[in-house]
């Protein structure tokens, strides 16, 4: 028990000298995180040329099962705005890697690879993503993340034969993905 004015103070000087003690760093605008916040401006970002598809996204519906793997066709170069499907309504090419849970997002749409090579896969959503090529899920081959401020939050890159592959988005917590697909040289 404190009793003296004294003892009071020193208490009172203990308690502030542990808070600044043990409080943690305020950010400033030096950080990583706080630069990101300051310099990302609404239609300010400036995206290299082979990413300049991602600004004017055409939209449409993911497809929910492989029966027509026509519909839904990816465009080199051009990003599109996917309605996704929960995850559960969803009957996918190869079961993916990491499937979601209920709650999740999911769906697929079609890439038709007009030579054999590098491609890259970008989304713009936290979410798993899947390349089957003839009933074979294929390897990464790259992963990274888009450019500051541009909504590109992830870039694959996969090593694709020529023709049709599917690309499977699942677990996303978002009902709605971008994505788009451009070769790399």
């Amino acid at each position: 028990m404190i009793t003296s004015a004294k003892q009071k103070t020193f208490a009172t000087a203990l308690v502030a000298g542990l808070f600044v003690v043990l409080a943690p760093p305020a950010r400033s605008a030096d950080t990583p995180h706080a630069h990101a916040q300051n310099t990302c401006e609404a239609g300010k970002t400036v995206l290299p040329a082979e990413l300049q598809g991602w600004t004017s996204p055409t939209t449409g519906t993911a497809l929910a099962n492989t029966t027509d793997l026509n519909a839904v066709v990816l465009t080199p170069g051009k990003a599109f705005r996917a309605a996704l499907h929960h995850t559960g309504d969803v009957t996918y090419a190869l079961r993916p890697n990491e499937p979601g849970g209920k709650v999740s997002w999911g769906g697929m749409v079609a890439f038709d690879a007009p030579a054999a090579g590098t491609y890259r896969v970008m989304l713009g959503v936290r979410a798993w993503l899947d390349v089957v090529h003839d009933g074979k899920a294929l390897d990464s081959v790259h992963h990274q993340h888009g450019p500051a401020c541009s909504g590109i939050g992830k870039m694959v890159d996969f090593s694709l034969p020529a023709g049709r592959s599917v690309i499977q988005l699942s677990g996303s917590g978002k009902p709605e993905a971008e994505i788009m697909v451009i070769s790399i040289p």
